[in-house]
């Protein structure tokens, strides 16, 4: 399947769909002639992505809460009654932390591993019978950087982007041999509103754009990026900047050499 996909021929679900990386991730694949399915919660906002993607009308919306087991199943019916098929499955929806471990709340961890977590994990379960099925498929999670290194006010969500990692690996070890593609997305700093919309130890959102997070990488950027690595088949695919870059290489050869580099960091 490397280095012949054929967009024309694929449907694409994608959530997180109405804003930031998802929203360039669709507007990305459809310009390739992907059909896409695009969910998140606000119906209105993923409404406006759709009007943007190239043939617009092709495209199918279906909104609904991903940390919600019930309207997950019903969103994975309606896309494949829609649909007929899903060929890739992006799971993108998640949310970031800024706090301090010790003043994030027991409450607050569970919720970043609701939606970082289990919801990913969930909807590729639900969508992998039929993809086996169909002899084959590709799940695609959205880890993070932070799931590579872990540093200062992050601690939740880059366990939570750790694991999804990890479970990513299993499952390609386990369906390698039956035609199902795994691969998982490394972004660095993105010009997003993630920070904005980032979780503090109380629950609230942290509501200010981070310095790093302003002079990341463009969203669609990005998209470009990863459109092009995931057509070559690629599995494990690192995008950021230069820092972001060199870290993931020092973490390789020193783990000790770059806890020393990023106490002294700024990551807030």
């Amino acid at each position: 399947m490397a280095m012949k996909t054929n967009y024309k021929d694929l449907t694409i679900w994608i959530t997180g769909a109405s804003s930031g990386i998802g929203e360039a991730l669709t507007i990305a694949f459809a310009k390739r002639g992907a059909r896409i399915i695009l969910s998140g919660r606000d119906k209105e906002k993923l409404a406006m992505v759709k009007s943007r993607c190239k043939n617009s009308k092709h495209h199918i919306v279906i909104p609904f809460d991903v940390t919600d087991a019930e309207q997950a199943k019903e969103a994975y019916d309606s896309a494949i009654a829609q649909a007929g098929k899903i060929n890739w499955l992006i799971n993108n929806a998640g949310i970031s932390q800024r706090s301090l471990i010790i003043d994030t709340s027991e409450d607050v961890e569970r919720q970043i591993m609701e939606i970082d977590y289990f919801a990913q994990t969930r909807l590729s379960r639900l969508v992998l019978p039929d993809m086996l099925a169909q002899g084959g498929g590709k799940i695609v999670m959205i880890s993070s950087v932070a799931g590579l290194l872990g540093t200062q006010y992050r601690g939740s969500y880059g366990a939570a982007k750790a694991a999804l990692h990890m479970w990513a690996n299993s499952l390609r070890a386990e369906l390698y041999d039956q035609g199902i593609e795994v691969a998982t997305i490394f972004p660095g700093f993105i010009q997003t509103n993630v920070s904005i919309n980032a979780l503090t130890g109380d629950g609230s959102a942290q509501g200010s754009m981070d310095e790093a997070t302003s002079n990341g990488l463009t969203a669609a950027d990005f998209a470009k990026q990863v459109v092009k690595a995931l057509t070559k088949g690629e599995e494990y695919i690192i995008i950021g900047g230069k820092q972001e870059k060199l870290a993931t290489r020092v973490n390789r050869l020193s783990p000790p050499k770059l806890y020393k580099l990023i106490r002294k960091s700024q990551v807030k």
